[in-house]
């Protein structure tokens, strides 16, 4: 699997990850290899800021150096980094735009799943809006921002809509497909050297 470098300074490098690869070295040295350790050949002061599951692809952000690694972390604690997503999902999602605002807790039995829980769940809110709906395969492609970031929070706010995304079979997903059909395709954030706002994008593979 290839790691493509789409921006990198004095304060950033930011890459595309694929689907399939850790963003952090897992535990046993069959997982050594990650997003943060191939960065870190090319870019030894590269340090992590945030995760994307390995199933998921598209865009990370390290920062170089300490510093920049705690100011680009402050900014995602503040809400001042927007993500957006793109999933396909099965069926036409109704309505084609709204909010899921339904709080999130550990699925503790059944480790890593999360799951919705009115009573000990986290408050999390995701924004969709479907860009299409392909009648031949009955699917919807749909445009996902979390303002918030529980882990899982995707894959569960659809599936308790009722829309469990393609290939995710971890939440019961019955539609063959060759991966996890979700990508982190834009995230805006404030340079940690001077709070100007980058865009970055990548393109969904699928």
């Amino acid at each position: 699997m290839k790691l493509a470098l789409l921006f990198v300074d004095e304060s950033i490098v930011a890459v595309d990850k694929p689907a399939g690869m850790l963003s952090v070295p897992g535990r046993g040295a069959d997982k050594l290899d990650c997003v943060w350790t191939r960065v870190r050949e090319q870019f030894a002061d590269a340090l992590i800021v945030h995760r994307l599951d390995m199933a998921t692809s598209g865009i990370i952000v390290l920062g170089r150096g300490l510093a920049a690694q705690r100011a680009l972390s402050m900014a995602f604690a503040r809400r001042e980094v927007h993500k957006r997503y793109l999933a396909l999902v099965p069926g036409r999602l109704e309505p084609p735009a709204g909010d899921i605002d339904l709080p999130l807790v550990a699925d503790w039995p059944n480790r890593p799943k999360q799951m919705v829980d009115m009573q000990r769940g986290k408050p999390s809110l995701t924004r969709y809006r479907r860009l299409a709906f392909d009648a031949a395969s009955d699917t919807s492609r749909v445009e996902l921002e979390p303002v918030t970031g529980r882990s899982h929070q995707l894959r569960v706010h659809l599936l308790a809509k009722g829309h469990p995304i393609v290939g995710d079979t971890l939440y019961g997903s019955t539609r063959p497909a060759p991966r996890l059909m979700l990508h982190a395709c834009r995230l805006t954030l404030p340079h940690p050297r001077d709070g100007s706002l980058i865009e970055l994008r990548s393109e969904p593979p699928f």
